[in-house]
């Protein structure tokens, strides 16, 4: 009997759709950890107090980041329409230069750079806002060459192989789990998500009734750490009253089922496994019951994916106060970027739907009042060949390197790119077709634009954890290569 009541105990969570729970179960290192809460018997604080939140929109595949940013000035530089232009145009991946839609970069002499007309407002088409007007608001910034690195890289030393390269260079899972854990030179079995949360649970949301990082796209390397118990949820398609409710305990006939519950968690505390098991399901009745309550549910995002999983992120966000937490970290996710052929086709939905949910989920913020307090932000497996894969309406692009992102909210310092300058003297790759330019890795007639990233994935998150409230002094733990970087402040966020 002694038995089977720990393991109904252990498995009691399975009951509930906290799906990231039971995968930690097996870390009796965090369920240790998880047992201290169980003795401690502060009242618990008021939530949202100095609230932030980090929102990460992984865009799955290897998004081709030549067509997200792109010149639209012709005044003799090393990245000009015309050369763009000329390495695209054949294969008809160029964007018309007539269809872009203009920003001015003050950094680079502020000269016109343009973004992919699917960024812009479709309002009179009966679609939704797109962000290209955040620019001009100063609320949307760009990171134009950033990605994995071990240490900054030259042209001559990844030829020469005198720096070491990222593990696993160019393949789709390695690259995830690259950027996912911000881990560079070796395999990473946390996230940095997960590892900014192992930091700042404590300090910011000892009492919270979930998590400070969730998923809503599965589980996921970035939202893992070593002490940190993820959430995930379904997307904005199933209600908040619904994600965290038991299965097969409610209802009237159920009601001799869920008292056994109750009651079997109140029993066998002694060991630490079990009572860290039970803890933890306190914490998800505890937060179904919160969830209960009706609210005014959040409008205008669009009906795809993307926009049900910020729907959802804006939900749990307007929900904070309930759920006493002042810190939230979000992953969502977009797929389908793994563009080897028909590129224009499939890019012209997807980065569509990514912008109207985008600024959605910013309008959204504004509406709460928290626009300054959440920050949106893009990472990718890699970026894409500049040189085409295929012609004609069916080209697509291969796997490269270096690779645009995009920051949002209210707190970013807009208008503007970031990142370290690369041999140009710009945050911009050099744009040389047929030989290989300074950022490419390669040379002569096999030069197909890989970008050798002038920015690290590191200093971009960095930058991202210190505005999240991240100590300088936990750095390094969350960031194991950061100090091979000059800096880790790129100065995007305000």
């Amino acid at each position: 009997m002694e038995e089977s009541r720990r393991e109904f105990l252990k498995k009691s969570c399975c009951a509930l759709s906290m799906t990231a729970l039971a995968t930690q179960m097996a870390h009796l290192g965090t369920m240790s950890a998880l047992a201290q809460k169980v003795i401690d018997s502060e009242p618990r604080s008021e939530g949202g107090e100095n609230y932030k939140a980090l929102v990460l929109v992984f865009l799955s595949g290897g998004v081709d980041g030549m067509n997200l940013v792109i010149p639209n000035h012709s005044n003799g530089t090393d990245f000009t329409y015309d050369m763009y232009a000329a390495e695209r145009a054949a294969s008809t991946l160029a964007i018309p230069q007539p269809s872009l839609l203009p920003i001015t970069v003050p950094t680079i002499n502020g000269w016109s750079f343009g973004l992919n007309p699917g960024f812009g407002d479709q309002t009179g088409s009966g679609g939704n806002a797109g962000i290209h007007p955040l620019w001009a608001a100063g609320k949307l910034a760009v990171l134009p060459n950033v990605g994995s690195l071990v240490r900054p890289m030259t042209k001559t030393q990844y030829q020469n192989g005198s720096i070491q390269k990222p593990y696993q260079l160019f393949s789709h899972s390695d690259q995830v789990s690259i950027n996912q854990s911000s881990v560079a030179n070796t395999q990473a079995f946390t996230g940095w998500g997960g590892r900014v949360s192992d930091k700042m649970t404590t300090g910011n949301n000892p009492q919270g009734l979930i998590p400070m990082v969730t998923s809503i796209s599965g589980a996921q390397l970035f939202t893992s750490g070593q002490a940190t118990l993820p959430m995930a949820i379904a997307n904005a398609g199933t209600s908040l009253s619904n994600v965290l409710n038991p299965s097969g305990l409610s209802g009237a006939s159920n009601a001799a089922k869920l008292t056994a519950f109750n009651e079997l968690r109140t029993v066998d505390l002694s060991s630490n496994y079990v009572a860290s098991a039970s803890h933890v399901t306190d914490l998800a009745m505890q937060a179904n019951a919160a969830l209960q309550t009706s609210f005014t549910d959040p409008t205008g995002f669009p009906n795809s994916n993307i926009g049900l999983q910020l729907k959802q992120v804006a939900r749990l966000i307007q929900r904070r106060l309930d759920l006493n937490i002042n810190r939230q970290i979000f992953y969502v996710q977009l797929g389908g970027f793994d563009t080897h052929n028909n590129e224009l086709t499939s890019h012209t939905t997807l980065i569509t739907q990514l912008s109207q949910a985008l600024r959605a989920f910013y309008d959204n913020m504004v509406s709460q009042g928290v626009s300054d307090n959440v920050t949106t932000f893009t990472l990718s497996d890699f970026g894409r060949t500049f040189n085409p894969a295929g012609s004609g309406a069916a080209a697509g692009t291969d796997h490269a390197w270096g690779n645009v992102a995009f920051v949002m909210g209210g707190s970013v310092l807009g208008g503007d790119f970031y990142g370290i300058d690369g041999p140009n003297g710009t945050q911009y790759p050099t744009l040389i077709k047929g030989t290989g330019g300074p950022n490419d890795t390669d040379s002569g007639t096999g030069a197909r634009g890989r970008w050798i990233p002038t920015t690290a994935t590191d200093q971009y998150a960095a930058t991202l954890a210190r505005w999240f409230g991240l100590l300088d002094s936990d750095q390094q733990a969350v960031f194991p290569n950061i100090n091979n970087f000059t800096t880790s402040n790129l100065g995007f966020m305000g």
